[in-house]
């Protein structure tokens, strides 16, 4: 079926050369939040119990890593001029952007499902087994979709960018998908008592968000999701 949201025609924006300090520096926050995200039951650990002394070691990890790798304009967003200015063209993508991209297909994807699992499973058994389920789930989760990222078989992370305008909604449209249904979550479980009857309040909620961005981002209504034409200029 033919795609009918909106579109973008590139070639009407004008092209930059470079990245701006302040934009370079806006990217950065980004991607430490991603590899902060990497070790899954640290983080749930600290969304349940607080800032520990292991995630504080972590988190100072990752920003010396991501620092470096930012002043060598080594993370994507991060570089002196961007990388990608015409779809249409076929070059090699970077072994930094294979991994950063990679690793934000996990931040994104495994806590969604495992937050998914957990809420059916409160459902239907009344039970809340998710520090369970994050500690045997999440490893082996987060090996499929790197193993998915290593192997080319994720949007943004194949070894050429051709077809990036296509897959760039993909990837916006799953994080502002992602990010909405977390946060309202958060907000739930923040809120709302224990108890099947608001479980399934929270489970209704988060699902609903899920597919609300979801169809907003097919629409190509929400920023960066609708898809640039082969052959236009991107200024991304």
């Amino acid at each position: 079926m033919a795609y009918s949201g909106k579109v973008e025609y590139a070639e009407a924006r004008p092209i930059r050369e470079r990245n701006k300090p302040y934009y370079r520096l806006a990217h950065w926050p980004i991607w430490i939040w991603v590899f902060f995200l990497a070790p899954g039951p640290l983080t749930f650990s600290l969304f349940a119990n607080g800032f520990s002394r292991e995630n504080t070691l972590w988190l100072v990890t990752v920003l010396v890593g991501t620092g470096v790798a930012g002043w060598k304009a080594q993370l994507p967003g991060v570089e002196h001029r961007p990388y990608i200015l015409r779809f249409d063209e076929d070059m090699p993508n970077p072994l930094y952007r294979r991994v950063c991209y990679t690793f934000a297909w996990n931040a994104a994807l495994s806590f969604a499902l495992l937050n998914l699992t957990g809420l059916l499973a409160a459902v239907v058994t009344g039970l809340w087994r998710l520090k369970q389920i994050y500690h045997y789930g999440y490893l082996p989760l987060c090996l499929v979709i790197l193993s998915l990222g290593l192997f080319g078989k994720l949007p943004r992370v194949g070894p050429r960018t051709k077809g990036e305008g296509v897959e760039r909604r993909y990837f916006y449209g799953t994080v502002w998908a992602v990010t909405a249904a977390q946060t309202v979550l958060l907000i739930l479980w923040k809120t709302l008592p224990r108890g099947r009857p608001e479980d399934l309040v929270k489970l209704l909620a988060y699902v609903a968000v899920l597919a609300a961005m979801g169809w907003l981002a097919y629409a190509g209504k929400l920023y960066r999701t609708r898809p640039i034409l082969p052959g236009d200029v991107m200024v991304e």
